[in-house]
């Protein structure tokens, strides 16, 4: 299930990291956040070098609605009551210079990747929910934020109402993200793919960042990792949790494309745009987001954002699918800065609650102006020491509570070690005399056992019977179903059975 947008080729000729090395500043994690920090500091002439567990670009970044704007869902109206109208401006000013930034790199490192300014669109199908909308449109007013109300999209489907932005944009992120890189190496960066962070040494001065095979030493530690790696003393297994969602894109042949960028208001979350593929054109729709590990049937993902495809364009066929993560904090803020008080000089970027484009670039120059001893305007609104959100322990409870009952949910008792009713390509988490073991049958009738425990913080795992993998329901890792860490903050396999 590769996404559209990684079947880009990676002309780059990167190695994996064969010797030890001195940096100035280690990122980990060579995606958006990674490259554009990269990117910063090594313009002003940092030595910088980026490692990254598998292909650069290969997980959230290239999985990504490729959306460039400041309209995040109705989040204006939430701010001014939670944080007051100087913090929301504040937000909506870091995200349009964001989208400036990013225009700003593209036309001077001369990026082909597909870049449009696009008007986004936050939608309604039921009329209860326009209020919600007009009161977003008022709160935008009173920022003095040009947004504003339509009843009229180009998007062929019949709404109530909806708020746009004007001026937002899209593009193809993997292309962009390529060009990073080349410019990290035109100055004299190292990126290293396959190269995976497994522990860091903290030493007098610097930090000592081992890989499977070699050591990075580094003044700076920035953790780019989408779900930060380090458990301790940042504690962000505590503030946030992931979220899955899958993609389709579909060839609409000759039918009219429509202009803009839209998403829906409430449960279930739909994401459209249109993608130009040379001569074709592509319909783009994210969505059937879910808490990564609940336990469920979904099996059925894709077929409903298709049939939603086919209401509007009946005749186009399916041509890509895949599925992403995303990070989602209890107060709808990301986290980025210092990791934590008391491990000075060490970065993370992480929680964007599925906004990641424009919330990247933001946090690449926060990082970036940290390291250099700049001042950044914006730094105070996403404070990733800020303790606010543990206190929300409603919210802690829920997650708690959605966790327990899927691990209950998941028992199952096989007697005398039969397996014979388990079907080919099934997965399941079974119990044998007390203890339990995960169980999957591939379509060559082979059995793969594992202990069910995830190796970040010990959760037990669930089984996706879409993906056919190993899911932690507690902060969002994943496992191949042989037990293969995919997707952090796991960066051990799980422990198997022969």
């Amino acid at each position: 299930m590769k996404s559209y947008w990684n079947l880009i080729e990676n002309h780059l000729k990167l190695d994996n990291l064969n010797e030890n090395i001195k940096t100035d500043v280690c990122i980990i994690g060579a995606g958006l956040t990674g490259l554009t920090t990269g990117y910063y500091l090594s313009k002003s002439g940092k030595k910088v070098t980026i490692l990254e567990k598998d292909e650069i670009l290969s997980h959230t970044s290239s999985n990504t609605t490729a959306k460039i704007t400041s309209q995040h869902g109705l989040i204006y109206k939430y701010l001014i009551d939670s944080k007051g109208k100087e913090f929301a401006r504040k937000y909506y000013d870091a995200n349009e210079k964001a989208i400036k930034n990013i225009e700003e790199i593209i036309k001077n490192e001369q990026i082909n990747c597909d870049f449009k300014k696009e008007t986004s669109y936050v939608f309604t199908e039921n009329e209860k929910e326009v209020q919600k909308i007009k009161d977003e449109v008022n709160s935008c007013l009173d920022l003095k934020i040009n947004a504003k109300f339509t009843t009229k999209i180009d998007l062929p489907i019949n709404i109530q109402g909806a708020i746009y932005f004007e001026n937002q944009a899209q593009f193809h992120p993997k292309k962009y993200g390529l060009g990073l890189c080349q410019s990290i190496l035109n100055h004299k960066g190292k990126i290293y793919e396959n190269s995976k962070a497994i522990n860091i040494n903290r030493n007098i001065d610097s930090f000592t960042i081992n890989t499977t095979t070699n050591s990075v030493t580094a003044k700076y530690l920035v953790i780019a990792t989408h779900y930060p790696i380090l458990n301790f003393p940042g504690y962000y297994f505590l503030k946030m949790y992931q979220s899955t969602s899958y993609a389709i894109a579909l060839d609409i042949g000759n039918e009219k494309s429509f202009k803009g960028m839209y998403i829906n208001t409430s449960e279930p979350i739909k994401s459209f745009r249109m993608i130009n593929d040379d001569n074709q054109k592509l319909l783009l729709i994210v969505g059937n987001g879910h808490k990564t590990g609940e336990k469920k049937d979904l099996s059925n993902s894709y077929n409903n954002l298709e049939k939603i495809a086919k209401k509007i364009y009946p005749s186009a066929s399916l041509k890509y699918k895949w599925h992403t993560e995303d990070c989602i904090t209890l107060d709808k803020l990301p986290y980025i800065g210092d990791f934590s008080h008391i491990m000075k000089n060490v970065f993370v970027a992480t929680g964007y609650n599925k906004w990641g484009i424009t919330l990247s670039n933001i946090a690449s120059n926060i990082i970036k102006d940290k390291i250099l001893g700049n001042s950044n305007e914006f730094e105070e609104l996403f404070t990733a020491t800020r303790v606010e959100p543990i206190k929300n322990i409603q919210e802690v409870e829920n997650i708690l509570k959605e966790t327990t009952n899927s691990l209950i949910i998941n028992k199952f008792k096989t007697p005398n070690n039969d397996f014979s009713t388990i079907s080919c390509n099934e997965g399941r988490i079974v119990e044998i005399d007390g203890k339990k073991i995960g169980i999957y049958r591939d379509e060559n009738n082979k059995l793969y056992k594992i202990i069910p425990t995830c190796s970040h913080l010990g959760c037990e795992l669930s089984w996706n019977n879409l993906s056919k993998t190993w899911d932690c329901p507690c902060h969002g890792s994943r496992f191949t179903y042989s037990g293969e860490s995919i997707e952090s903050p796991s960066i051990e396999n799980l422990k198997t059975i022969d």
